[in-house]
């Protein structure tokens, strides 16, 4: 068994383009996630030696136990790809994406495609189990391509055999995408067909989620949207987890603070103010989310160019807060 299973019900970062990158994986990190996945990263890419594509691939030690996810459809490609990353980053794991349902990857048979052709899913996992070996390998999966075609079950179970160490499911079929209910009956039903873990992913939206879901017999859950716009999520999780208690959540000058520590590193890494903060900007409309005066916000943060703009955003938004209030005395906080 991988050795975060052991003794521990870990928490996984999801693998979000555009989104979680290593400066965003650091911060979950700090929160409590347990397991970090990148964006995810085209075997082609790496071939070509994309300059973007390699970026992808950098992570600090800090990020570790850390897998590099690849997604495509060649086999031997695949496989001489993941092989190339296993020596250039020693990752702790190699992820395979059969999950994604953005129609650029499915039109180049990547993604949740090979969830209709299985027979070259097979061919896939295990080329690349087979080239990496003993470096674990993984997989990631939606429950099907539709639902007239609910195949999770038979697909864990050829990844299973074909030597893939863990499983994550999506509790959606591709053509739902994002929309829709995660269907938790199925992803039970994975983790009660195959030895390997099984790790849960769709609608956990905080602790009690998690807690409820836990039943279904998942090795662990991994937490996509709801830590885009709050990642100290996964610190909450893991305290109700232990002790069964709920923590408040952080303050609207913690969340602020947060933020701006957030651009701040985004900047350092890049080496441009500007082109960190408009990276940074579809960020910014994620963390809005819950904030007093949101939509301001969110046109606010359609045009924020720079560190100082962002700080003068969070005094007014912070002061507008206190008023409201009641709490007009209190200078407030921004760091």
């Amino acid at each position: 068994m991988l050795p975060w299973f052991q003794n521990r019900f870990p928490l996984y970062l999801a693998p979000m383009a555009g989104v979680t990158d290593t400066v965003f994986r650091k911060l979950c990190k700090e929160y409590g996630a347990d397991v970090m996945v990148t964006e995810f990263v085209s075997a082609e890419g790496i071939f070509r030696r994309n300059e973007r594509t390699l970026e992808y691939l950098e992570f600090s030690e800090e990020e570790r136990p850390l897998g590099v996810q690849l997604f495509g459809a060649d086999p031997e490609h695949l496989a001489e790809a993941a092989k190339r990353v296993q020596e250039w980053k020693q990752p702790d794991f190699i992820d395979l994406n059969f999950g994604c349902p953005v129609n650029k990857v499915v039109s180049k048979n990547g993604g949740s495609a090979l969830l209709k052709d299985c027979p070259l899913l097979e061919k896939v996992a295990r080329a690349v189990v087979q080239a990496v070996a003993p470096l674990p390998v993984t997989a990631k999966i939606r429950i099907g391509w539709s639902q007239e075609s609910i195949n999770a079950t038979s697909t864990a179970r050829i990844l299973e055999d074909a030597g893939v160490a863990a499983l994550a499911v999506h509790g959606r079929t591709k053509e739902q995408g994002y929309s829709g209910e995660a269907d938790w009956d199925v992803i039970a039903e994975v983790a009660g067909t195959v030895r390997i873990p099984v790790i849960g992913n769709g609608d956990l939206n905080g602790a009690t989620d998690v807690a409820r879901r836990r039943g279904t017999g998942v090795a662990g859950v991994m937490l996509g949207r709801a830590a885009m716009s709050a990642p100290w999520v996964f610190r909450e999780i893991r305290h109700f987890l232990d002790t069964g208690g709920a923590l408040e959540p952080p303050s609207l000058e913690a969340q602020w603070a947060h933020i701006q520590r957030h651009c701040r590193l985004k900047v350092a890494y890049e080496g441009s103010e500007l082109h960190a903060m408009q990276a940074m900007r579809s960020r910014l409309m994620a963390y809005s989310r819950g904030m007093p005066d949101a939509k301001a916000l969110r046109h606010r943060f359609g045009s924020v160019s720079s560190l100082a703009e962002l700080a003068d955003i969070a005094g007014e938004n912070i002061a507008a807060h206190l008023e409201k209030s009641g709490c007009v005395g209190r200078p407030p906080v921004v760091v």
